[in-house]
């Protein structure tokens, strides 16, 4: 991994990722991160991390990746701040004064945040790690065998839901995307299981099954207060943890969760215009210049001369997210321009056909090259 690391530092990759929350991520200690951490020290490049917990190990978990950043004196980025499991509720004030604390000490940390009480993750993550050790085909075999689903249901009832903590119930689960069983798309696992007669953790494991593993789910694992008290953070910035879907094409399937539309907009109208939880000045802030410097670009983020010209017009009074769970392939509303690079992308609503971005690789000091 250190020379893989290496190679693609020289290649101009930003920096170096990490899933540690789930498999196989979740499977490397904290020492293998020492190590690949001393390589971005080494050649330069940024730490991301979704860190190894969000529930009652949210803390250690964070402390993990602060860690990274003190002991090889690189940048972290700790992937969507949150707090998630009903026995983790109301704590996010407490987590972010313990991330402030180490920015306090000289720590390069910085945070992003999506803004919903949900999560979207493959179905299977919501299990015990151990279930998909060795791969996908493993995991699928062992959810045959009667002696797992029993061990797999005792972990739950005793642990939560693998790294999210203690879900409300098995009705806040929501199918988003499933290939073999694309009917059930925005159906409950606690429908399911009460159509079916059997229990959440037994309908989950049939699911899995008839998916080979592949289910995506979006469920309800945050509260609105402690979503709300880290959007307000100065330091937190905005972003969707999404990827680009299209409301046609072969993105178009299945109940995803609407962030991957409205992350955005739902920031400006829902907690800056209705419920005024961030001034605009702020919250555009999050989104750009904030967002910007955060990862290290140099040349874009501000409006200022000889920068990159990337503008987004909107309308404060009505921009805002138009998708929901139900019908999450909505774009959002009031945004009718949009500039990459200097060239119009987006026109009156409707997109121009410009491909103006580029990629960006890392210079030898951190600069876009």
């Amino acid at each position: 991994m250190e020379r893989l690391l290496a190679e693609a530092r020289s290649a101009g990759a930003w920096g170096l990722s990490s899933g540690l929350f789930t498999p196989p991520g979740c499977f490397a200690s904290a020492e293998e991160m020492y190590a690949i951490g001393g390589v971005l020290r080494k050649y330069g490049g940024a730490y991301a991390s979704h860190v190894r917990n969000e529930a009652g190990g949210v803390f250690d978990a964070v402390d993990e990746a602060i860690a990274v950043g003190e002991r090889c004196a690189v940048h972290v980025q700790i992937g969507h701040l949150k707090v998630s499991g009903t026995e983790n509720w109301g704590a996010a004030a407490r987590l972010v004064e313990h991330v402030e604390a180490a920015r306090r000490r000289g720590a390069r940390i910085d945070c992003d945040q999506y803004p919903y009480t949900t999560a979207t993750n493959p179905l299977r993550n919501l299990l015990p790690a151990w279930l998909q050790e060795g791969g996908m085909a493993a995991m699928v075999g062992r959810l045959g065998d009667k002696a797992v689903r029993a061990r797999v249901a005792e972990e739950v009832a005793t642990r939560g839901c693998g790294a999210f903590g203690r879900l409300p119930s098995w009705d806040v689960v929501r199918l988003a995307m499933t290939a073999a069983q694309p009917e059930l798309a925005g159906r409950t696992i606690g429908e399911l299981a009460a159509e079916r007669g059997t229990s959440g953790v037994e309908t989950v494991c049939d699911v899995l099954a008839a998916d080979k593993g592949a289910t995506r789910v979006v469920f309800e694992s945050m509260t609105e207060n402690d979503v709300q008290t880290i959007l307000k953070t100065p330091w937190v910035v905005v972003g969707s943890d999404g990827v680009a879907l299209a409301p046609y094409g072969p993105t178009a399937g299945g109940s995803p969760h609407p962030r991957y539309y409205g992350t955005f907009a739902r920031v400006l109208g829902r907690y800056v215009r209705e419920l005024k939880t961030l001034p605009l000045e702020s919250a555009i802030w999050k989104m750009t210049g904030g967002s910007a410097a955060a990862l290290g670009l140099v040349d874009r983020g501000l409006l200022r001369e000889g920068l990159a010209a990337d503008l987004t017009v909107f309308d404060p009074a009505t921009v805002g997210e138009r998708g929901t769970y139900a019908d999450p392939h909505r774009y959002a509303s009031g945004i009718r321009t949009v500039i990459v690079n200097g060239a119009v992308v987006i026109d009156g609503g409707e997109h121009t056909g410009a491909l103006p971005g580029r990629v960006l690789r890392r210079g030898p000091r951190g600069i876009a090259a």
